[in-house]
């Protein structure tokens, strides 16, 4: 997990957010794929749709995604955090997460799945901001350049600390109080869609791509996203086209009887007395 992490976070040095977040689905595809090998765990039908639907959602998106990259230094960065449209929107980010935290979670938090959820993926987005510019610093720092000396490498390190620290907390929670199975999926899809969203307001990633781009990074994101719900729809559930074939011949052999107990329903209706 460790050089994993490691890797996905030298990935925002070289390569758009909007491309290296929706990509950690893969993780989930492997997961599943492994897990079926060594574990023994059944993958059936919906979950080898869903690896499908992975596969063909990343490749999309990697084919549409931003070709060049907006941030490469240090003092790229703090021009765009300078800029009023990013400050207003992490403004808002940070309203929205204290009210959450402060004035719901307390009270709807072990009721309501999107609560906690929606805490980790609205603070995501300042701990993947913060592991861009990190990752711009140490690709600096490989290049000889005194990039300690600049105090937003260390504001962007507390920054991260404390986002991490939080979603970790509040994920956790999710975790305890509902099934794993809906709050993965669940969180891949607002976690990514936020940003995004801030990679469009921050990185300007999506200003250098034209419209059949925009289109294909988004249909490659919601293709993923199917598949990622359908991967985790297929724990407990043992279907396969055999299943499914028994299925249909079944709903097609009770048409019948459905349509003979409407038709003894509505006259039962009509003679009811007034």
């Amino acid at each position: 997990v460790g050089i994993g992490e490691a890797a996905n976070f030298a990935a925002y040095a070289f390569a758009p957010a909007t491309l290296v977040t929706p990509l950690g689905a893969l993780s989930v595809l492997i997961s599943a794929i492994l897990s079926a090998h060594f574990l023994n765990e059944r993958l059936n039908i919906h979950g080898k749709i869903g690896c499908m639907l992975s596969i063909l959602g990343s490749t999309v998106m990697v084919i549409h995604s931003p070709k060049e990259e907006e941030v490469t230094s240090l003092h790229d960065l703090e021009i765009k955090l300078r800029d009023p449209a990013f400050i207003s929107f992490a403004v808002i980010v940070l309203v929205v997460c204290l009210v959450l935290i402060v004035a719901v979670a307390p009270k709807k938090g072990q009721t309501n799945i999107l609560i906690y959820i929606s805490i980790c993926s609205v603070i995501g987005v300042f701990s993947v901001s913060s592991v861009k510019g990190l990752g711009i610093a140490i690709k600096e720092l490989s290049e000889q350049k005194p990039v300690y000396k600049n105090p937003l490498v260390f504001i962007l390190l507390a920054t991260l600390i404390l986002s991490v620290s939080t979603q970790i907390n509040y994920l956790n929670k999710a975790l305890d109080t509902f099934n794993a199975s809906l709050v993965t999926p669940i969180y891949y899809v607002f976690f990514t869609s936020m940003v995004v969203m801030c990679s469009a307001i921050l990185f300007k990633e999506w200003y250098s791509m034209n419209a059949a781009d925009v289109i294909g990074t988004l249909s490659g994101f919601f293709t993923i996203v199917n598949g990622i719900f359908l991967l985790h729809r297929r724990k407990g559930m043992h279907v396969s086209f055999k299943s499914c074939s028994n299925t249909r011949l079944y709903v097609h052999l009770r048409k019948t009887d459905v349509f003979m107990s409407w038709e003894k329903i509505t006259v039962s209706i009509f003679r009811l007395p007034s």
